[in-house]
């Protein structure tokens, strides 16, 4: 197993809110820190079994060859890509999900709600999956430099069509960077 980093010295913890102690807490602390990806937990038990996600995978799925950390996520994982159901309808329009958290996802996309920020910038996404897609270009070396303008980017393709739209169809070149 993985090193425990936790951000409290103790693994029993003195509820603020409650004056209970336990291994977790109800005032939000996420004292047990995952050393692989940086998620945090504020109970020790949900702690250990994200411990567990990075190395051992020992539920196969028959189907493809995806495996997992326990049985629970395989069944979702079977139910979510191999039954072909959406049993999740979207109210404002005719999105169907397979899964609850991905409707989420999606109906935010109906609202102006963008939690995501970026660090770096000051755009805002509706999912962290596409804020995560955004970050990757500002890391990224951006080759293709318009000649009309300031802008670069890391894709020939995006550059040819962002480019159109900003020239209107000019003539469009790329300087040498």
């Amino acid at each position: 197993m993985s090193e425990v980093k936790l951000k409290e010295k103790t693994e029993v913890i003195q509820c603020s809110q409650c004056d209970k102690a336990s291994s977790s807490n109800s005032n939000g602390e996420k004292p047990y820190q995952c050393s692989k990806c940086e998620k945090a937990f504020s109970d020790k038990t949900f702690f250990i079994r994200h411990q567990r996600s990075h190395t051992e995978k020992p539920y196969q799925c028959s189907q493809c060859d995806k495996a997992f950390s326990n049985n629970r996520n395989l069944k979702r994982h079977q139910h979510i890509k191999h039954t072909g159901e959406k049993p999740f309808q979207c109210s404002q329009c005719e999105n169907a999900c397979s899964d609850k958290k991905f409707l989420i996802r999606h109906q935010r996309s109906h609202t102006v709600v963008k939690p995501y920020q970026c660090s770096q910038c000051d755009k805002a996404f509706s999912n962290n999956r596409n804020l995560k897609r955004h970050q990757h270009k500002h890391t990224v070396e951006k080759s293709f430099q318009c000649s009309q303008c300031e802008n670069a980017y890391s894709d020939k393709k995006v550059f040819y069509t962002a480019s159109e739209i900003t020239h209107r169809r000019e003539t469009i070149s790329m300087q040498p960077m």
